[in-house]
């Protein structure tokens, strides 16, 4: 579980809004030690609704590794909706697709459990050329 430390010495767990906040700037630094410290052992990463795209850190790991060469790879934050502990983003994303750099439109559900991602769920729109 990913902590907070705070100014008086004590440490409390991270809001589910701050570990998805969190992964994201690790994502968009393309830290990928950063990243992988929000996602749980077992996590699960699906193609909304159930097309199963990783299952477990080492899949998350390789996805992103690869993920992350990508120069021009950045996620802007649109929008954010929290409801307990499952978090909801709205994000334009920036690619380097086969043909060329694109972006697209992309909803993230996360589910957080104990400070740590254990779902989540990508709905992505169609790629949009950009050159």
């Amino acid at each position: 579980m990913v902590q907070d430390n705070k100014p008086d010495g004590l440490v409390e767990p991270l809001t589910p809004e701050q570990v998805v906040a969190r992964q994201l700037d690790a994502y968009n630094a393309r830290n990928i030690d950063m990243f992988m410290d929000f996602w749980a052992e077992d996590a699960e990463i699906y193609q909304h609704p159930d097309t199963l795209l990783a299952k477990g850190y080492g899949d998350i790991r390789a996805r992103h590794v690869v993920r992350f060469l990508e120069p021009n790879l950045r996620a802007h934050l649109v929008n954010r909706v929290v409801m307990g502990n499952r978090v909801v983003d709205v994000e334009r994303v920036t690619r380097d697709f086969t043909n060329g750099k694109g972006d697209m439109d992309v909803v993230a559900i996360y589910d957080v459990q104990d400070g740590m991602i254990k779902k989540a769920w990508f709905l992505m729109g169609q790629p949009r050329m950009l050159s």
